[in-house]
């Protein structure tokens, strides 16, 4: 990566941009899929801070689990940045991951990256937990083939259903009505290991009771999984959590061990240096 890289991730909700070093990569911004031209605007602010402009072409790098959007950023990056290089895994650039799943096609992008950032960085075996627009919950072995796992409804996806197949029941902001909750009287909070506090096991009303529903749902699913995943390896390997629910479900959790936003960035950053070195190799070969 000698020249300046934006890496831009691209998923059913939000995307997140960052520019990449060879070693390093920034911390990054965020915006909503429904404004692409916000997104060109934050991808040349960064290329500006790198001081791409008048030097090489920038190189623009996206992965994506939404088409329609990611062709509405694409052309957004065009108009705004002529010339720059974009490219595009799976299309342009393939993902360096083993698997063992019976078809690779049918796997997503981020979740294939996630677990290659979470390896990369751990070099030991990884449960994976994405909780965004769905939650997956994915294991890494400790040579680094990914296994697969689960995909499940978000908290909002969840909330929307029982709003939308009931005649009666709101529709619910989770994460305002999880703080509403975990706001209650100290009579109606218990005390965690860890010294916090945390909502008792009572929504006293009906938006309450389904902000404890799905949140339970959510955390009762991925401690099945991780429990099944560390049964089938022997061990509990390392438990990462990405995504914008992530903080509400896992902060406190004991067997989620780091909570990391830009984990598909990171794999997309991994992605790219390992396929810098294969190429090495190849002309030295």
């Amino acid at each position: 990566m000698s020249h300046a890289t934006i890496l831009v991730s691209v998923g059913n909700t939000r995307t997140r941009v960052a520019l990449a070093h060879a070693e390093t990569l920034d911390p990054s911004r965020v915006a909503d899929n429904n404004d692409p031209d916000r997104l060109a605007e934050q991808v040349l602010a960064l290329l500006e801070q790198a001081g791409a402009p008048g030097t090489d072409a920038p190189r623009i790098v996206i992965a994506s689990v939404n088409p329609r959007h990611t062709a509405e950023i694409e052309r957004a990056i065009a108009a705004r940045i002529p010339g720059a290089e974009v490219l595009r895994f799976g299309r342009d650039i393939p993902i360096p991951v083993r698997t063992s799943l019976n078809d690779e096609s049918t796997v997503g992008q981020d979740r294939l990256l996630c677990a290659l950032g979470a390896f990369w960085r751990s070099k030991q075996a990884c449960i994976v937990v994405d909780a965004g627009t769905a939650i997956t919950v994915d294991f890494v072995d400790g040579e680094g083939v990914f296994h697969g796992g689960a995909i499940a409804p978000g908290l909002a996806m969840m909330a929307r259903a029982l709003h939308e197949h009931t005649a009666q029941l709101p529709l619910v902001d989770v994460p305002a009505q999880w703080a509403r909750l975990c706001a209650q009287p100290e009579s109606l909070r218990r005390e965690i290991e860890d010294g916090t506090s945390a909502p008792a096991s009572f929504g006293k009303d009906t938006a309450l009771a389904i902000a404890l529903g799905v949140v339970s749902s959510a955390r009762g699913l991925t401690r099945h999984l991780i429990d099944r995943y560390a049964e089938f390896y022997g061990a509990y390997p390392r438990v990462v959590a990405t995504g914008g629910d992530a903080p509400l479900l896992f902060e406190h959790d004991d067997l989620v061990e780091a909570i990391v936003p830009d984990l598909s960035l990171i794999g997309m950053h991994s992605a790219l240096g390992i396929l810098a070195e294969l190429e090495d190799r190849e002309l030295d070969a």
